[in-house]
């Protein structure tokens, strides 16, 4: 096939999944994961159903792939905050825990978000996550500015953990819990030896 045909049919169906993606973010936020159906998406996106089979299998599938792209939109909103952030390491470090802080709060505990954690493609994402921090705390211990005394991906592990927190409380509580976790992340934090 010529190239431009090829990307003329890649285009078009890029967008028949952004449409379905869309059609199922407008879904969950409407009546939650549990209410999706192939049926609904399939409406919603301006599709038949036989055309969302060839794209997707099943709702489960549809669903995964809507997760996978809303966790990747907040792992990119968290590289673009550090990116944009002025200062150094740990400023950067305290609008990122702030962002993700925040992002924990708006989605965790609930149904749809207890059902979708567990799915297989969030462990790449935490990795992804994880690996983001870790390298973000040894700049900042490189720096100076972070404690040295405790490996950074160990120190990724505790921000995100307590972090994690943020979910059952309103959001002014999740933001004093980063002012906590920053707390421990300093470099006078550090326990010397016995």
């Amino acid at each position: 096939m010529p190239k431009l045909w090829n990307e003329t049919i890649e285009e078009h169906r890029g967008a028949v999944r952004g449409a379905i993606l869309e059609a199922v973010a407008a879904l969950v936020a409407e009546q939650g994961v549990s209410s999706v159906t192939m049926s609904q998406i399939a409406q919603d996106a301006g599709i038949g159903r036989a055309t969302l089979y060839k794209y997707f299998p099943d709702v489960e599938a549809v669903l995964d792939a809507w997760h996978e792209r809303h966790i990747s939109s907040h792992l990119q909103e968290l590289a673009r905050i550090k990116d944009s952030t002025y200062g150094g390491p740990w400023r950067k470090l305290e609008g990122v825990l702030r962002a993700y802080a925040l992002i924990a709060h708006s989605g965790h505990g609930s149904e749809q978000a207890v059902r979708l954690h567990a799915r297989p493609h969030v462990g790449h994402a935490e990795r992804q996550l994880n690996v983001f921090l870790t390298e973000l705390l040894a700049h900042g211990a490189a720096e100076g500015v972070i404690r040295s005394d405790i490996a950074p991906d160990v120190l990724a592990g505790y921000c995100l953990h307590a972090l994690g927190a943020a979910a059952g409380m309103a959001p002014a509580g999740g933001l004093q819990l980063v002012g906590i976790t920053m707390a421990g992340l300093r470099p006078e934090a550090q326990v010397s030896a016995p």
